[in-house]
């Protein structure tokens, strides 16, 4: 009524016919209305082949028992779902993820839900979380020894989203004026039962984190705390600041107490102690005028094993192996695979880490290109991987990237030890 109003009177007035001015005004307010739910997410295939390193203690480990040859094939895909539901004050999130393999060992599909929780925002200042969550601690890229309460990231895919535990979690915040500008608390239950978060740590525990995060002058600064009995206690800060608007700087520090080493000596007795560890990192961030991004991090593993303690591992591994050539019998290899299992196994075992990439968008003028190279320095023992990959999103909702990864080391060293010398892999993922 008000558009028609409006049209006939600029009509009366300057002459501008009406029907001109009534189709120019007219939209569909459903258009701007939010909508109470969405469904989302990617499908995506990734083929991979690997130059094996017959030499290497870890490739005698997973193939002590068969001949794969020097390359080795394999095919993944995975589907990931999401959808969320808003109604009133609750909204309701699941991100489910479904894996395929086809790998030496056969075909492998799984489907895991990454996240299902129910959020309920009574007030504006709370937020009240129940279910399968990803609580994403910590202000590193690569690593994250502050993240008491999510699983490890890997650095050569730390952008990856990660399955969740069950928690219930709140999140109260309120805001200043003044130099103190934000402050939120956000206390979270685990519980680690069978069948329940199994996998978080000892079970029969119902252990208790928070994290207090404040703004102050610019800078993101969080505290955080875990108890609760499955695993050791941890206590940890963070930070995140801007310095200029091309350069961020951000660092984490963890303490662990108590937290329970197993390592092999020299002679392959397995050793057990208890520490309190020290872990912590230290990065930048930094955009150059020509759109190059180099992110850079320091990782001091606290929780990692000495040049020696990794050593003795790779060592026990070679003379189990001669013993199976000899005489037929595993059982050292069966000895080395149950302390690779959540120990050696972990990505980047060791004590002290250099990360580093470099991304150059749209070089040349090339639009929706963006080339970058990924390296991982062990400080320790001098071993490295080192990944370029191209990444091109100029087909809508499909992003095509390659990527090769170059593994090197001297022998007993953590990259020189792995059982391929190189990857190479292409993977083609579809959003919707």
């Amino acid at each position: 009524m008000v558009v028609a109003v409006l049209a006939y009177l600029l009509h009366f007035f300057i002459g501008i016919p009406s029907v001109a001015i009534a189709e120019e005004y007219t939209f569909d307010i459903s258009e701007t209305e939010k909508k109470p739910y969405h469904i989302g997410g990617y499908a995506e295939i990734r083929p991979a082949l690997f130059g094996l390193d017959k030499d290497a203690s870890l490739y005698k480990l997973r193939f002590y028992n068969r001949d794969e040859g020097g390359t080795l094939e394999e095919y993944n895909a995975a589907l990931q779902l999401e959808g969320g539901l808003e109604k009133g004050v609750a909204r309701l999130f699941v991100r489910t993820n479904t894996d395929y393999r086809n790998s030496y060992l056969g075909e492998d599909f799984k489907t895991t839900v990454y996240e299902g929780f129910l959020s309920l925002k009574p007030s504006s200042s709370l937020t009240i979380d129940i279910g399968k969550k990803t609580l994403k601690w910590g202000k590193g890229y690569a690593w994250n020894p502050v993240a008491f309460v999510d699983r490890p990231k890997d650095p050569d895919e730390p952008e990856q989203n990660l399955e969740g535990f069950i928690v219930v979690s709140a999140d109260y915040i309120k805001s200043f004026p003044g130099p103190l500008k934000t402050v939120s608390f956000t206390p979270v239950l685990v519980p680690a039962y069978k069948d329940v978060n199994d996998d978080f740590g000892d079970i029969d525990h119902l252990n208790f984190a928070a994290k207090l995060y404040a703004l102050y002058y610019d800078t993101d600064i969080d505290f955080m705390f875990l108890v609760g009995g499955s695993k050791t206690a941890g206590y940890g800060v963070d930070f995140s600041r801007n310095i200029t608007t091309n350069l961020e700087v951000h660092g984490e520090w963890a303490f662990i107490k108590d937290y329970e080493q197993k390592y092999l000596s020299d002679t392959g007795d397995i050793i057990e102690n208890e520490v309190d560890a020290v872990s912590y990192l230290a990065g930048i961030r930094y955009l150059t005028e020509k759109d190059t991004t180099y992110i850079l991090e320091y990782y001091r593993n606290g929780t990692g094993f000495t040049e020696s303690e990794a050593g003795n591992y790779y060592s026990f591994i070679d003379n189990g192996y001669v013993t199976y050539v000899s005489t037929g019998n595993d059982s050292l290899l069966k000895k080395a695979l149950n302390m690779t299992t959540g120990n050696y196994g972990k990505t980047n075992p060791m004590k002290n880490y250099l990360y580093l990439r470099a991304s150059q968008k749209e070089p040349f003028d090339i639009l929706y290109f963006t080339p970058s190279i990924i390296g991982v320095f062990n400080v320790n023992d001098k071993s490295f991987s080192l990944s370029p990959e191209l990444l091109y999103t100029g087909i809508k909702n499909l992003d095509l990237r390659f990527k090769t990864s170059i593994l090197r080391g001297d022998r007993y060293s953590e990259y020189g030890e792995k059982p391929n010398d190189y990857k190479v892999e292409l993977r083609a993922r579809y959003y919707f």
